[in-house]
Protein backbone atom coordinates (compact mmCIF):
# COMPACT_ATOMS: atom_id res chain seq x y z
CA UNK A 1 0.00 0.00 0.00
CA UNK A 2 1.77 3.60 -1.16
CA UNK A 3 0.41 7.11 0.39
CA UNK A 4 1.67 9.88 -1.53
CA UNK A 5 2.28 12.90 0.98
CA UNK A 6 2.47 16.17 -1.35
CA UNK A 7 4.97 17.94 1.39
CA UNK A 8 6.31 21.34 1.73
CA UNK A 9 4.91 21.87 5.78
CA UNK A 10 6.21 20.54 9.21
CA UNK A 11 3.21 19.08 9.37
CA UNK A 12 4.56 17.22 6.27
CA UNK A 13 7.85 16.35 8.37
CA UNK A 14 5.94 15.43 11.54
CA UNK A 15 3.84 12.96 9.65
CA UNK A 16 6.32 11.57 7.90
CA UNK A 17 7.84 10.16 11.44
CA UNK A 18 4.87 9.12 12.84
CA UNK A 19 4.34 6.38 9.75
CA UNK A 20 7.35 5.71 10.37
CA UNK A 21 6.97 4.92 13.81
CA UNK A 22 3.36 3.58 13.74
CA UNK A 23 2.58 2.26 10.38
CA UNK A 24 6.04 0.99 8.99
CA UNK A 25 3.62 -1.43 6.74
CA UNK A 26 2.71 2.10 4.99
CA UNK A 27 4.68 2.87 1.83
CA UNK A 28 4.67 6.46 1.62
CA UNK A 29 6.42 9.01 -0.63
CA UNK A 30 6.88 12.35 -0.25
CA UNK A 31 6.65 14.94 -2.56
CA UNK A 32 8.63 18.36 -2.88
CA UNK A 33 7.94 21.36 -5.24
CA UNK A 34 12.06 21.39 -4.80
CA UNK A 35 11.80 25.52 -3.81
CA UNK A 36 14.06 24.60 -0.74
CA UNK A 37 17.46 23.45 -1.79
CA UNK A 38 18.06 21.70 1.83
CA UNK A 39 14.65 20.16 2.76
CA UNK A 40 14.45 19.06 6.21
CA UNK A 41 15.64 15.42 6.63
CA UNK A 42 13.32 12.73 5.83
CA UNK A 43 12.64 9.08 6.93
CA UNK A 44 10.63 8.10 3.63
CA UNK A 45 11.29 8.28 0.29
CA UNK A 46 11.27 11.94 -1.49
CA UNK A 47 10.64 12.83 -4.93
CA UNK A 48 11.54 16.34 -5.76
CA UNK A 49 9.92 18.38 -8.18
CA UNK A 50 6.38 18.82 -10.37
CA UNK A 51 4.47 16.23 -11.58
CA UNK A 52 3.59 18.09 -14.70
CA UNK A 53 0.27 19.37 -14.09
CA UNK A 54 -2.88 17.46 -13.38
CA UNK A 55 -2.45 14.98 -16.13
CA UNK A 56 1.23 13.80 -14.87
CA UNK A 57 -0.29 13.70 -11.68
CA UNK A 58 -2.98 11.35 -12.54
CA UNK A 59 0.00 9.04 -14.53
CA UNK A 60 2.54 9.07 -11.18
CA UNK A 61 -0.79 8.00 -9.45
CA UNK A 62 -1.68 5.08 -11.37
CA UNK A 63 1.82 4.32 -12.11
CA UNK A 64 2.74 4.07 -8.22
CA UNK A 65 -0.30 2.43 -7.48
CA UNK A 66 -1.05 5.36 -5.16
CA UNK A 67 -3.85 4.44 -2.76
CA UNK A 68 -4.31 7.35 -0.93
CA UNK A 69 -2.92 10.99 -1.06
CA UNK A 70 -2.51 13.44 1.63
CA UNK A 71 -1.84 17.05 0.91
CA UNK A 72 0.26 18.72 3.56
CA UNK A 73 1.16 21.40 1.39
CA UNK A 74 2.27 25.13 2.35
CA UNK A 75 -0.85 27.06 3.41
CA UNK A 76 0.26 29.33 0.28
CA UNK A 77 0.53 26.69 -2.30
CA UNK A 78 -2.04 27.73 -4.97
CA UNK A 79 -1.66 25.41 -7.76
CA UNK A 80 -0.95 22.12 -6.59
CA UNK A 81 -3.99 21.82 -4.07
CA UNK A 82 -6.03 22.06 -7.06
CA UNK A 83 -4.40 19.83 -9.01
CA UNK A 84 -4.32 16.91 -6.34
CA UNK A 85 -8.49 17.69 -6.36
CA UNK A 86 -8.69 17.07 -9.71
CA UNK A 87 -6.13 14.15 -10.05
CA UNK A 88 -7.58 12.15 -7.36
CA UNK A 89 -10.59 12.58 -8.16
CA UNK A 90 -10.18 11.24 -11.99
CA UNK A 91 -8.60 8.46 -11.05
CA UNK A 92 -10.96 7.20 -7.62
CA UNK A 93 -7.89 7.97 -5.11
CA UNK A 94 -9.02 9.06 -1.65
CA UNK A 95 -7.60 12.99 -0.72
CA UNK A 96 -7.33 14.58 2.80
CA UNK A 97 -5.61 17.90 2.84
CA UNK A 98 -3.75 18.92 6.24
CA UNK A 99 -4.64 22.60 7.18
CA UNK A 100 -3.57 24.01 9.90
CA UNK A 101 -5.59 26.97 11.75
CA UNK A 102 -4.95 30.46 10.73
CA UNK A 103 -3.40 33.26 12.80
CA UNK A 104 -6.11 35.54 14.49
CA UNK A 105 -5.53 39.03 15.28
CA UNK A 106 -5.67 39.51 19.14
CA UNK A 107 -6.03 42.45 21.22
CA UNK A 108 -3.42 45.04 20.77
CA UNK A 109 -2.35 43.79 17.36
CA UNK A 110 -2.35 46.00 14.69
CA UNK A 111 -3.02 44.45 11.27
CA UNK A 112 -3.77 45.51 8.27
CA UNK A 113 -4.92 41.97 5.99
CA UNK A 114 -4.33 42.27 2.18
CA UNK A 115 -4.92 39.87 -0.35
CA UNK A 116 -1.28 39.39 -1.96
CA UNK A 117 1.93 39.91 -1.73
CA UNK A 118 1.60 42.72 -4.23
CA UNK A 119 -0.48 44.63 -2.38
CA UNK A 120 1.28 44.00 0.86
CA UNK A 121 4.08 45.68 -0.69
CA UNK A 122 1.69 48.72 -1.76
CA UNK A 123 0.53 48.78 2.15
CA UNK A 124 3.62 49.85 3.21
CA UNK A 125 3.30 53.60 1.70
CA UNK A 126 5.45 55.76 0.27
CA UNK A 127 7.53 57.20 3.71
CA UNK A 128 11.10 55.11 4.32
CA UNK A 129 10.51 52.35 6.76
CA UNK A 130 12.74 49.41 8.68
CA UNK A 131 10.95 46.68 7.34
CA UNK A 132 11.09 42.91 8.45
CA UNK A 133 10.01 40.55 5.79
CA UNK A 134 9.67 37.55 6.65
CA UNK A 135 7.60 36.13 3.91
CA UNK A 136 10.27 33.87 2.46
CA UNK A 137 12.79 34.78 -0.62
CA UNK A 138 10.33 33.52 -3.63
CA UNK A 139 7.89 36.35 -2.62
CA UNK A 140 10.49 39.13 -2.89
CA UNK A 141 10.78 40.67 -5.90
CA UNK A 142 7.36 42.18 -5.68
CA UNK A 143 9.20 44.52 -2.93
CA UNK A 144 11.77 46.04 -5.83
CA UNK A 145 8.51 48.05 -6.84
CA UNK A 146 9.69 49.59 -3.64
CA UNK A 147 13.10 50.77 -3.06
CA UNK A 148 12.77 53.53 -0.64
CA UNK A 149 12.50 51.35 2.44
CA UNK A 150 15.51 49.92 4.52
CA UNK A 151 14.42 45.85 4.51
CA UNK A 152 15.30 43.53 6.59
CA UNK A 153 14.82 39.49 5.16
CA UNK A 154 14.97 36.32 6.88
CA UNK A 155 14.76 33.61 4.59
CA UNK A 156 16.15 29.63 4.69
CA UNK A 157 18.36 30.12 2.10
CA UNK A 158 20.53 32.88 0.29
CA UNK A 159 18.23 35.23 -1.49
CA UNK A 160 20.43 35.54 -4.56
CA UNK A 161 19.28 38.73 -6.31
CA UNK A 162 15.18 38.73 -5.69
CA UNK A 163 15.33 41.92 -4.26
CA UNK A 164 17.46 44.01 -5.85
CA UNK A 165 17.40 47.25 -3.29
CA UNK A 166 19.51 49.89 -2.07
CA UNK A 167 19.41 48.93 1.38
CA UNK A 168 18.44 44.70 2.45
CA UNK A 169 20.08 43.13 5.13
CA UNK A 170 19.25 38.74 5.08
CA UNK A 171 19.44 36.62 7.83
CA UNK A 172 19.49 32.84 6.80
CA UNK A 173 17.30 30.96 9.87
CA UNK A 174 15.05 28.28 10.02
CA UNK A 175 12.27 28.28 12.67
CA UNK A 176 11.08 28.19 15.12
CA UNK A 177 11.56 31.26 17.24
CA UNK A 178 10.91 32.22 20.33
CA UNK A 179 9.11 35.44 21.41
CA UNK A 180 11.85 36.75 23.25
CA UNK A 181 14.55 36.70 20.58
CA UNK A 182 11.83 38.10 17.93
CA UNK A 183 11.55 40.93 20.14
CA UNK A 184 15.51 41.47 20.72
CA UNK A 185 15.79 41.01 17.14
CA UNK A 186 13.53 43.38 16.20
CA UNK A 187 14.29 45.81 18.94
CA UNK A 188 18.04 45.39 17.75
CA UNK A 189 17.34 46.42 13.77
CA UNK A 190 15.34 49.25 14.72
CA UNK A 191 12.04 47.63 12.70
CA UNK A 192 8.61 49.58 12.31
CA UNK A 193 6.88 47.59 10.48
CA UNK A 194 6.65 43.35 10.00
CA UNK A 195 5.44 41.49 6.80
CA UNK A 196 3.84 37.81 6.48
CA UNK A 197 2.22 35.31 5.24
CA UNK A 198 -0.56 34.10 6.90
CA UNK A 199 1.05 30.68 7.38
CA UNK A 200 -0.09 29.44 11.05
CA UNK A 201 0.87 26.90 13.50
CA UNK A 202 3.78 27.83 16.46
CA UNK A 203 6.81 27.59 14.87
CA UNK A 204 6.64 31.31 13.80
CA UNK A 205 4.65 32.95 16.01
CA UNK A 206 6.72 34.54 18.22
CA UNK A 207 7.07 37.67 15.60
CA UNK A 208 3.15 38.41 16.26
CA UNK A 209 3.69 38.23 19.85
CA UNK A 210 6.97 40.31 19.57
CA UNK A 211 5.50 42.94 17.27
CA UNK A 212 2.08 43.25 19.73
CA UNK A 213 4.76 43.51 22.43
CA UNK A 214 6.12 46.33 20.86
CA UNK A 215 2.69 48.65 19.38
CA UNK A 216 4.31 47.36 15.70
CA UNK A 217 2.33 47.27 12.58
CA UNK A 218 1.86 43.99 10.75
CA UNK A 219 0.41 43.41 7.04
CA UNK A 220 -0.32 39.98 6.81
CA UNK A 221 -1.09 38.65 3.57
CA UNK A 222 -4.28 36.45 3.47
CA UNK A 223 -3.83 32.63 2.15
CA UNK A 224 -4.95 31.75 -0.93
CA UNK A 225 -8.48 30.01 -2.33
CA UNK A 226 -8.02 26.12 -1.29
CA UNK A 227 -10.21 23.46 -3.10
CA UNK A 228 -13.14 22.02 -1.30
CA UNK A 229 -12.08 18.52 0.02
CA UNK A 230 -11.91 16.52 3.06
CA UNK A 231 -9.55 18.17 5.34
CA UNK A 232 -8.25 17.86 9.16
CA UNK A 233 -5.92 20.33 11.03
CA UNK A 234 -3.86 17.50 13.09
CA UNK A 235 -1.35 14.62 11.71
CA UNK A 236 -3.04 12.53 14.61
CA UNK A 237 -6.19 12.29 12.34
CA UNK A 238 -4.46 10.66 9.13
CA UNK A 239 -4.46 7.54 10.40
CA UNK A 240 -7.80 7.46 11.57
CA UNK A 241 -8.23 9.11 8.21
CA UNK A 242 -6.95 5.36 6.57
CA UNK A 243 -8.61 3.06 8.20
CA UNK A 244 -11.93 4.57 7.90
CA UNK A 245 -11.23 4.35 3.95
CA UNK A 246 -10.64 0.49 4.53
CA UNK A 247 -6.61 1.26 3.54
CA UNK A 248 -4.88 0.23 7.31
CA UNK A 249 -5.99 -1.18 10.34
CA UNK A 250 -3.82 -0.98 13.29
CA UNK A 251 -3.50 -3.37 16.09
CA UNK A 252 -5.88 -1.36 18.35
CA UNK A 253 -8.33 -0.47 15.38
CA UNK A 254 -7.41 2.81 14.90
Amino acid sequence: MTVLILGGTSEAAALDQLLAEQAPEIRAIISLAGHTVDPRPSNLPVRIGGFGGVEGLRRYLVEEGIVAVIDATHPFAAIMPFHAEHACKAEGVPLLAIRRESWRPQDGDRWTCVPDIQAAAEALGPEPRRVFLTIGRLELPAFADAPQHRYLVRAIEPIGDRLPVSHADVILARGPFTAEDEEALMRREGVEVLVSKNSGGPATVGKLVAARRLSLPVVMVERPPKPDVETVEHIDQVLPWLVAQGLFVTERGV
